[in-house]
């Protein structure tokens, strides 16, 4: 990571482009991380003897609770997964899992790395022990215990694969996670418990070359387009977790084969890089290796991967499509309403939970450009209240993160594991960037000001007829509002918009499919003709469970601005689901801090407020810095402003 300076303006702390100094150290006194809630979900287990399971050395093994339920007293419950059985204490589920233990051990080895403290090592050795007893002499892992300590292969409700232990999984992913930033700490301190760890690491990359990397090289089709088939579960996310911990144990000195599978895993991940500025799905990593259509934020730590296998494998290539996911896609995602989880493409799922808030924070810290660290300033002051219930998040007196936040701006109160867990990651990442955490900590006492992509539904409009579908989830998407607006040949629909002084990109969403007799839709505001879209232009359908796909089609020109007017005229069937409206230049607002993307393809001036901006191209490069009273954005790329 490029070293930053960091400089105080106006009482704000602006990250500069003059990488010259290194960041100081926090001091402890400062520290934003707070183990004692994570503690808490911590207990040990002596299991049962079950063949083909076992673990380093003797005596009882750590484990974590899944969840901890708020009290009416205001104290946390620790319980498990699924139904309870009071009379065999058991758990429909369990009560913990390989998933919570393989990330909590995560926190508590980086915590050791960045402070030194001996019982978070002890912590982290107690958790790897129950980790790797979790895990199958076939490489693969199980992933529910009960409180007993007894396995539970088949949870109810039935997780897939099933038994759990029976193909590559999320949690045999996050397992390669912690095993190899493990093997990384304890390589130093104790050679044994290094070289377990190395064994059952390797055991895990076995497992993933005979069931996934047997792939590698292949292509699976879904809706027309190439996707790499050597992901774990088809997903870029649970791939990148397992990159993560590939590209610990590879600086550490792996094996060659770790090496090949890294190598081989990172190209799968930079494979799902999509769009453009201006298209669909505005550069962003894809998650999902069976949906072009879909987006969402948990798991989604690929850019932080491809970063850290770039930097394990020296490979500038596997960067770049980091680069476009943190530059490009991640400001239109927090200007249009802060860190969602689900745009399906529409933005459905408007719930916001410190896993996908962490895997945003991740990512821009781990590329470490300038201009991306300033960016996880205000990604960052979602914790500390910045969000649309104006209620911090994260409470550093007890280390509690909050279960999540609705879309109406309830808070969950709850605060299980993985809420914990990612909210422990994003503290320990602010605390080893004190520039980035005095900003974010600022920036989150103020109530956000959004002005970005705005989503019209299809069914507002006069004309077509408003169709409901049985479920509104197609099987790789999902109808906005749960329906969609059906034109016959030769009719057309027309909507009122709400009105802006920018002018706008227009986004249809509709149903693409690979149908040669699908009619075209052309669109027009007034007079001005915007675009035609082909309906039938979809590919073949592939492994997609769904014929046809939800895609965001971005029309040639642009609203002008003030325009209210849009219709569509038909001539055959189509299908249109809601309207992106995206402004040349959105805008997040914190008190006099702003962040400004542009989805222009000429630079543009814009009036704002504050003491000194600093404009960024659309590869994050500093472009200019001044002051802020014409404010220049660049074609695709931010400006900051700081006051």
């Amino acid at each position: 990571m490029t070293p930053t300076r960091r400089t105080v303006l106006g009482g704000a702390l602006a990250l500069t482009a003059a990488s010259t100094v290194t960041l100081p150290a926090v001091a402890s006194s400062n520290k934003l991380s707070n183990l004692a809630h994570l503690d808490f979900l911590r207990t040990s287990v002596t299991p049962p003897a079950v063949a083909g399971h076992s673990t380093f050395g003797s005596g009882p093994i750590g484990v974590l609770w899944t969840y901890a339920d708020r009290q009416s007293d205001g104290s946390y419950k620790r319980i498990g997964g699924g139904t309870y059985d009071a009379a065999t204490n058991t758990y429909g589920q369990g009560a913990y899992n390989a998933d919570d233990i393989a990330r909590a051990t995560v926190v508590y080895l980086r915590h050791y790395q960045q402070f030194g403290d001996a019982a978070s090592r002890n912590a982290a050795r107690d958790l790897l022990r129950g980790l790797t007893y979790l895990q199958s002499t076939n490489g693969n892992v199980v992933l529910w215990m009960q409180p007993d300590g007894t396995l539970n292969p088949s949870a109810d409700p039935v997780e897939l694969p099933d038994p759990s232990d029976s193909g590559p999984s999320y949690w045999l992913a996050r397992t390669v996670w912690a095993l190899g930033e493990g093997y990384a700490v304890f390589r130093r301190l104790d050679r044994g418990f290094a070289d377990f760890l190395k064994d059952r690491l390797e055991l895990a990359v076995a497992a993933l070359e005979r069931q996934v990397l047997v792939r590698y090289g292949q292509w699976n089709i879904v809706d027309g387009r190439r996707l790499p088939a050597w992901l774990i579960v088809n997903g870029a996310d649970a791939t990148s977790e397992a990159v993560l911990g590939l590209s610990a144990y590879v600086r550490a000195g792996g094996s060659a084969r770790a090496r090949r599978a890294l190598t081989q895993f990172a190209e799968g991940v930079a494979a799902m890089s999509a769009g453009s500025t201006t298209q669909w799905p505005f550069r962003a990593l894809m998650p999902w290796g069976e949906s072009i259509s879909d987006w969402h934020a948990w798991g989604a730590q690929m850019p932080s991967a491809l970063a850290a296998a770039s930097s394990a494998l020296e490979s500038r290539r596997l960067l770049d499509p980091a680069i476009g996911d943190t530059a490009g896609f991640t400001p239109l995602l927090i200007t249009a309403g802060g860190p969602d989880n689900g745009w399906l493409p529409a933005p459905i799922d408007r719930t916001q939970i410190a896993y996908g808030v962490d895997a945003r924070l991740q990512g821009l810290l781990a590329v470490g450009l300038p201009g991306l660290r300033q960016i996880a300033s205000f990604v960052a002051a979602w914790y500390f209240g910045a969000n649309r219930a104006g209620t911090p998040m994260y409470d550093a007196t007890t280390g509690r993160t909050y279960d999540g936040l609705a879309g109406d701006g309830v808070v969950n109160r709850n605060s299980g594991a993985e809420s914990t867990i990612h909210g422990q990651l994003s503290m320990l990442a602010l605390d080893a960037s004190p520039a980035v955490a005095q900003l974010a900590q600022q920036l989150g006492s103020a109530t956000p000001t959004y002005d970005g992509l705005k989503v019209v539904e299809a069914e507002a409009a006069t004309g077509g007829e408003v169709v409901t579908p049985p479920s509104a989830w197609t099987g790789e998407s999902q109808w906005s509002n749960g329906s969609y607006l059906s034109l016959a040949a030769g009719t057309s629909a027309q909507w009122t918009l709400p009105s802006s002084s920018q002018a706008r990109l227009v986004l249809p969403i509709v149903n693409l499919v690979d149908t040669p007799d699908a009619g075209h839709t052309t669109w027009t505001s007034g007079s001005r003709r915007l675009g035609t879209i082909d309906h039938g232009a979809g590919g073949p359908q592939g492994i997609s469970a769904a014929p046809g796909a939800l895609l965001p089609m971005t029309l040639a020109t642009p609203l002008p601005p003030n325009a209210t007017q849009l219709a569509a005229s038909a001539t055959g069937p189509a299908q249109v689901d809601a309207l992106l409206l995206i402004p040349s230049i959105s805008t997040l607002r914190l008190g006099t801090a702003t962040l400004l993307t542009s989805v222009d393809s000429h630079p543009r001036k814009v009036n704002a407020t504050g003491r000194i901006a600093y404009s960024y191209t659309s590869t994050g490069k500093l472009h200019s810095q001044g002051t802020p009273s014409h404010v220049s954005v660049q074609p695709g790329g931010f400006t900051v402003v700081l006051g």
